[in-house]
């Protein structure tokens, strides 16, 4: 099941692979319109920041209202409690122990005198059936003035076992008229049927000659005043916009905490969230931005606007570094303690110039950088100013640090940097507001040191997948691929030693010419080690390698030799896919001969045949394709040009650059480059510059005599 699984999901990514590399119009067009709704989410959900004060603490500063809001006020709602309770008078109830005595006196009384036989049809255990209902009666029977009673049946409280006394129930401790026993009766009536009426009637006459003492019912008269509380409503103040809220140095109590919280909800309330027009005007502002990016890059870098793989990954850093930065927003809004508050400036922006620096280019990265600190700056709550200025500044160090970046640790030193820079700024940020040092200055160094350190986690952890998804070849990985302990390279070294150095050499060659034109000089050199790796398989058919002497060819028909020279580059691409070498590299090992003659055993064969139109052409080409990037063309001329150079006879300028000229020549004549980027001005320095790097390699060097013996 789970190789399964596994085998489902690298289909998948493959095939999503493969949708990138079409570069359809309609796929480019939903990439560009999904970050057009994730930029347009981004800038509808933006927060407001309010002050944050600690309770109980000295207010750093003024605090005035942004806007007109209602506040919860307890003080005035306790004012109103406290008025609506002073007019509920106590509660007063039956003794209970005095209703059970009662109760007793009652069944003995009629017992001993055998009175229940005078009621037909009633039985004793009737009878003691409803003296029992009485006597619930009268324990859950409450008593309260009529002032209280109106109350509580204005407040729609239930007052069923609840009775309004016309006396003044002021004492504890005093008798109940004998006139609220009709009450009970009527109440007791309701539970009974009227046959036992005449039973009824003499437990209410048994009951009603006792003085029966009426006693303040505390926990009933708590109860209803936790009840009556909950039907006074909370009363609210108003504060008007820039009206002050706390005063400097003044002690923060729960009221201002309130009224900030109340703040705080009405800016919310008033974004409008779910407003049509709110939403069309973000969706519009968010339109422009993508719009003007297009038209930047369509001018700077079609390249970019073109390539569906390179835009998708664009796309993916922005909403990655959109989430980022939307996640440290909530983070420091949803913070109570003021240490996190007083971050006004959080370092977000590097995130992404890192990103972009290693991923693509310094000239991409520096617009991205401006285009989110500008977006970031003006959606996200912070100090609008001073965020700029510090995320700016940091891009800008990360952009000149980063052109050289070749170990994945350095991205930590590259955040270090920033911090150099980031220390200065916020000290000056403080100096500008008359501080010379404060809690918050330290605050903001740690808060900056702590979100650089975070930048650089996250960049080390997303480079590898972000790489190996969009097959984008870095810096960093290609000097991973120079290790001389790759696996492959050990390989090289101990089974096609002459080889291993011809690629030495054609790094040295071609990295010299790509640096001269602007290409990525780093990726030739890589490339090149690995571009003979087919011929791990057949290493004795390749004369670098034979170190016997014996040249096995001479055992071959032509077409057989060619046939095997020829499979280094399916080989080549085996053994690359096998070791899960990067996508760019496996394409120089199938483009670095392009589509070109085996020319030597091409010859061979046509002076076999004795007429070139006997001979299969096709047998001797190389499968290509041919090279389709500036790199591939520059690694097939230096493959070419370093290889016949061993053949010169006498090593000079003069013949260097007649040697390299015939080869370019005969490459562009057989239509090589017609697939690359290569300008002609680009091939005259690509030229110089292989017989410049050759003239410095292969220099003669000084004939020294022979050792003269001296005879004494």
């Amino acid at each position: 099941m789970y190789r399964l699984i596994i085998k489902i999901f690298m289909k998948k990514k493959l095939n999503l692979k493969k949708k990138l590399e079409e570069n359809n119009l309609g796929w480019r067009f939903l990439v560009g319109f999904v970050f057009l709704i994730a930029l347009a989410i981004f800038l509808h959900f933006k927060e407001f920041r309010v002050d944050v004060l600690d309770l109980h603490t000295k207010a750093p500063k003024y605090v005035v209202s942004q806007i007109d809001f209602n506040y919860p006020d307890d003080e005035k709602t306790i004012l109103l409690k406290q008025k609506r309770l002073s007019d509920l008078g106590e509660i007063f109830k039956i003794d209970t122990n005095q209703i059970k005595q009662i109760r007793l006196n009652f069944e003995k009384f009629i017992i001993n005198n055998g009175t229940w036989k005078n009621f037909e049809n009633i039985s004793y255990e009737k009878i003691n059936d409803l003296t029992d209902q009485f006597e619930n009666i009268l324990i859950r029977s409450r008593f309260v003035d009529s002032s209280t009673m109106r109350k509580m049946k204005l407040l729609k409280i239930n007052v069923k076992n609840f009775i309004s006394l016309d006396t003044s129930l002021e004492e504890d401790n005093f008798s109940l008229p004998n006139g609220y026993f009709l009450i009970f009766s009527k109440r007791f009536s309701n539970l009974t049927n009227d046959k036992s009426q005449e039973v009824i009637n003499y437990i209410v006459d048994f009951f009603k000659s006792y003085d029966f003492q009426l006693k303040k019912d505390v926990l009933t008269h708590d109860k209803l005043r936790r009840v009556v509380e909950t039907y006074i409503p909370q009363k609210y103040s108003k504060i008007s916009a820039g009206e002050q809220i706390i005063a400097k140095g003044e002690k923060v109590n729960a009221k201002h905490m309130t009224m900030l919280s109340s703040m705080k909800k009405a800016i919310d309330k008033k974004r409008n969230l779910f407003e049509p027009l709110t939403i069309l005007g973000n969706i519009v502002i968010s339109f422009i931005l993508v719009i003007l990016s297009i038209l930047y890059f369509n001018l700077e870098n079609p390249a970019l606007i073109r390539s569906l793989r390179k835009l998708s990954l664009v796309i993916t850093i922005l909403i990655l570094t959109l989430i980022f930065a939307k996640t440290i927003e909530i983070s420091l809004l949803k913070s109570t303690s003021f240490v996190i508050e007083a971050v006004r400036y959080p370092i977000i922006v590097p995130f992404a110039t890192i990103l972009f620096c290693v991923l693509f280019n310094s000239r991409i990265s520096l617009y991205f950088s401006t285009f989110l600190s500008i977006v970031l700056g003006i959606t996200l709550a912070v100090d609008t100013p001073s965020f700029l200025v510090i995320n700016l500044v940091t891009s800008l160090v990360v952009i000149i640090t980063s052109r050289f970046l070749r170990k994945r640790t350095e991205v930590f030193i590259v955040c270090l940097k920033c911090m150099l820079v980031v220390i200065p700024l916020i000290l000056a940020s403080s100096f500008v507001h008359n501080r010379l040092f404060s809690v918050v200055v330290v605050t903001n160094i740690i808060s900056a040191f702590l979100l650089l350190f975070i930048i650089g986690v996250l960049v080390v952890g997303l480079l590898p997948p972000l790489e190996a998804f969009f097959d984008v070849l870095t810096d960093i990985t290609l000097m991973e691929y120079m290790d001389p302990n790759n696996e492959l390279l050990r390989r090289m070294t101990l089974e096609v030693p002459g080889s291993y150095q011809h690629s030495l050499v054609l790094g040295n060659l071609s990295e010299s010419a790509a640096l001269k034109i602007g290409a990525n000089g780093l990726f030739c050199r890589v490339a090149t080690l690995y571009h003979d790796i087919g011929k791990l398989n057949n290493p004795n058919y390749f004369i670098e390698n034979q170190n016997s002497g014996i040249n096995i060819h001479q055992l071959l028909t032509p077409v057989e030799s060619a046939s095997v020279i020829i499979s280094h580059i399916t080989d080549g691409e085996m053994l690359a896919r096998k070791y899960r070498l990067p996508n760019p590299i496996i394409d120089i090992i199938k483009e670095h001969h392009g589509t070109t003659l085996v020319y030597y055993f091409f010859s061979k064969q046509v002076n076999l045949q004795g007429d070139i139109k006997k001979v299969n052409e096709e047998k001797f080409r190389y499968p290509g394709p041919k090279p389709s990037s500036k790199e591939s063309a520059i690694i097939m001329i230096s493959d070419s040009v370093e290889a016949a150079s061993r053949s010169l006879v006498e090593m000079n300028e003069k013949n260097l650059t007649q040697l390299v000229e015939k080869i370019v020549k005969q490459k562009a004549d057989d239509g090589q480059f017609d697939d690359c980027s290569l300008t002609f001005e680009e091939i005259k320095t690509v030229k110089e510059s292989l017989v410049n790097t050759l003239m410095l390699t292969r220099h003669v060097r000084i004939k020294y005599p022979e050792a003269v013996s001296v005879v004494s």
